[in-house]
Formats: C-alpha cells, sequence, structure tokens
C-alpha cells in the first residue's frame, strides 16, 4: 500500500510513551498523525479533521474507549472512520463489547511494530475498498436506471418524432384547403359562418402552426436527453473506445440542464463552451462521462454554496474548454467556475479517496476523488486543481489521445 501524507490517523491514547512510539512508528512510514489524549478531544478532533482511521486506547480518564467509539459511531460525519482498539486487556468480553460497538480490530498492548503497521494497512485497504465498491454498486444502479428510463421513454419518442413532421404537413394542407374554399364559396351558410366566428377561425389559422413547431422543437429536446441518457449509461467499458470529448461534454449538460437553469431561488448558470476541434479520444466513454458529472456537479455546487458575492450571484459562470496539447498526444480540458472556490487546506487532500467533508450523500468531495482515479489510474492522465478562495475554481485535464496498451488496470 502506498502511505502518503493523505493517509491521516488520529490516535487517542492518555499514555505519553505510547502516544511517542505510535508516533514514530506511523510519522517514519509517512502516515499524516495526529493526537488526542481522551475521549472528548479525540471525538472533536475526529469530527473536524476527519482521519482515515483512528487508534483508540481502552482504558483513559473521562469517557473510555468503548464510550468514545459508541459516541464516533453516532455521528454521522464520523461513523465510517475505521476504529482499532488498543489495549493490554486479552478479556473475550471485551473484545466482544468492542467489536459491536463498531471497532473493526484490536491492537494489543505492548505494542508491536510489526503488528501495528499491518493492521493499518489492511484496514486502510479495506476502507478505500469498501468506498470503490460502493461507488462502483451506486454508478452501475445509476448506468442500469437511466439506460431503462432511456428505453422506455424511446419508443413513445421515436413514434411522435416520427410523425409529427406529418402531421404539420397535413394541418397545412388542411388549412390551405379551407383558404381556397373560402375563396370560392362567397355565399356562406349562415350556420357555417356562425360555427367559423364562434372557433374563430383566423387564430387557428395562426396558431396550429405554430404550436406544431412548438411541439416538433420540444420533441426533438426529449430525444437530446435521451441520447444523452444512453451515453451517459454506457458504463459497462471493458475495452477502451473510440470517444467525441466535446459530445460526452454536451451530453452531461444537458443532463444536468435542470441545475443549470434559473429558478425562483437563483439566476441562471451562464455556461461558455470554447471547444477545440478534437480527434476520438482512445478511452472508457462511460467512465469520462462519470469525471465530467462530477466535475461539473462539483462547479454547480460552488455557485450554490454560500456566502455569494454579488459577482457571483448576479453571473454564476462555468467555462468549459477543451484542446489539443502542443505535442499533439494528448487533449486538455479545463471546467471553470467563478464561485466561492476551495481553500488551501482542502485542496491538499481533495483527491483522496477518504476526504469526504461532505456528506456522502452529497459526495461532491468523494467524487472528486474518483475522478482523479479515473483519470490517472485508468487514463494515465493527469488531473490538477487550481483554486483561490473567493475566485472560483479551475480542473485541468490531460489525457493521451491513444492509450498505447490494451488496458489499462
Amino acid at each position: 500500500m502506498n502511505n502518503s501524507l493523505d493517509n491521516s490517523i488520529l490516535i487517542v491514547d492518555d499514555i505519553p510513551t505510547n502516544i511517542k512510539l505510535l508516533f514514530e512508528i506511523l510519522h517514519q512510514t509517512e502516515f499524516n498523525v495526529s493526537v488526542a489524549k481522551d475521549g472528548i478531544t479525540a471525538l472533536k478532533k475526529a469530527e473536524e479533521t476527519l482521519p482515515n482511521l483512528i487508534l483508540l486506547d481502552v482504558m483513559m480518564p473521562g469517557i473510555d474507549g468503548f464510550e468514545t467509539c459508541r459516541l464516533l459511531k453516532e455521528n454521522p460525519k464520523t461513523k465510517n472512520i475505521p476504529v482499532i482498539f488498543m489495549t493490554a486487556r486479552s478479556d473475550l468480553v471485551d473484545r466482544v463489547k468492542g467489536l459491536t460497538i463498531g471497532a473493526v480490530d484490536y491492537i494489543t498492548k505492548p505494542i508491536q511494530y510489526e503488528e501495528v503497521l499491518a493492521k493499518i494497512s489492511i484496514h486502510l485497504e479495506l476502507r478505500r475498498t469498501q468506498l470503490k465498491l460502493s461507488h462502483a454498486a451506486k454508478m452501475s444502479s445509476l448506468g442500469q436506471l437511466t439506460s431503462g428510463i432511456a428505453h422506455e421513454i424511446n419508443k413513445p419518442i421515436n413514434f411522435i418524432f416520427d410523425n409529427i413532421t406529418s402531421v404539420h404537413n397535413y394541418v397545412k394542407d388542411l388549412l390551405e384547403l379551407l383558404t381556397i374554399y373560402e375563396q370560392y364559396n362567397q355565399n356562406k351558410y349562415i350556420e357555417i359562418q356562425d360555427y367559423i366566428n364562434k372557433i374563430e377561425i383566423d387564430v387557428i389559422k395562426k396558431n396550429l402552426p405554430q404550436l406544431l413547431s412548438s411541439m416538433q422543437i420540444e420533441t426533438e429536446q426529449v430525444e437530446k436527453i435521451v441520447r444523452s441518457l444512453q451515453l451517459f449509461s454506457s458504463l459497462d467499458d471493458t475495452e477502451f473506445q473510440h470517444f467525441k470529448i466535446n459530445e460526452g461534454l454536451d451530453s452531461t449538460l444537458i443532463l444536468l440542464s435542470n441545475r443549470i437553469k434559473a429558478t425562483s431561488k437563483r439566476v441562471e448558470i451562464h455556461i461558455v463552451k470554447n471547444y477545440g476541434y478534437l480527434p476520438f479520444v482512445e478511452c472508457y466513454p462511460g467512465q469520462m462521462n462519470q469525471v465530467f458529472m462530477n466535475l461539473l456537479t462539483h462547479a454547480i455546487d460552488s455557485l450554490e454554496e454560500p456566502p455569494l458575492s454579488s459577482r457571483i450571484y448576479k453571473n454564476p459562470t462555468i467555462e468549459i474548454c477543451t484542446d489539443v496539447t502542443e505535442n499533439q498526444k494528448s487533449v486538455l480540458i479545463t471546467i471553470a467556475d467563478n464561485g466561492i472556490g476551495i481553500a488551501e487546506e482542502i485542496q491538499q487532500k481533495i483527491f483522496d479517496q477518504f476526504f469526504v467533508t461532505k456528506t456522502l450523500e452529497k459526495g461532491t468531495y468523494f467524487g472528486l476523488a474518483i475522478a482523479h482515479e479515473i483519470i490517472t489510474n485508468n487514463h494515465r492522465g493527469t488531473l490538477e486543481l487550481k483554486s483561490s478562495p473567493g475566485e472560483g475554481s479551475r480542473f485541468l485535464i490531460t489525457i493521451p489521445i491513444e492509450q498505447t496498451i490494451s488496458k489499462v488496470s
């Protein structure tokens, strides 16, 4: 396992010698270590810093380790953080109690170097796998749902779309026939004339063609949404495919249109598209659409997040740029917003797979970690963030136009 600084661990122990020993073991293996000397401090620090794992002593002054663990598991922000108890007690009852209230393992005292590292590595990897599987399951369900919806909508929409032109032509012919009839039938019967006046035939002649044209435009819009759903739901990526990046961005914007349009509470988000001419890019299309969805959702969130300055409120903007890099071997995709920006301390962790300072239901920061993994691990590319508080954020994606190997694991 790669023990980067993003793998943060909180040590909770009231014995200075234990803290020193654990700190030395973990710090030299490049973990980011923080310390709390009692349960109350641990609860506060865990909620503020959201470590990836907690090493928790059982016997402490004030609230003990069992009560601390129970309170951690009751807090929605900290309930998913793995807790490993540290204890010199080997009583089976105590071990069962700890596991019952939510701990994932025990480390016995006196502390052994190999045991500590082995168990930390195992549970961090399990946590990482759990998050991946959870996200994969959600995306798979989303793919199946959108594919099913698109299939069900497609049939009636295709019927309407295929026939509305014929209806438009039929109405045009009938209205023209009516005009000819009126020209040649000067001696109109009173009953016919009364009915013509009743239905306001001149209004029908004017409005009916316009109504049919509007129906055709709206039907075409629904068809675009269905195509976007089908494109976005192509999540069964087992082989690289040649993909139109600009088309993927457009389909994602269509799916997000309800969050972009103006409502009673906000003005419309202005979308600026500066698309360059791109060749087909070899990639996993479903995964790339997922990246676009996560980054664009983050941009929209940042434009809705208070406090907003009058500049942002009056002119919320997302700019999307695509181009080929100077060496002609990669494409560059930039997604920028003029929102609230991201604090520097968050920027350092924002691509960490465990970093979820927002709720999992909203999932914005976790989505950025998934996007980073898709780009860097699955496409041999890069995903960078440039942001300043109050000045907006800019995400820069580069991926090769051609993948030199058949599949990236």
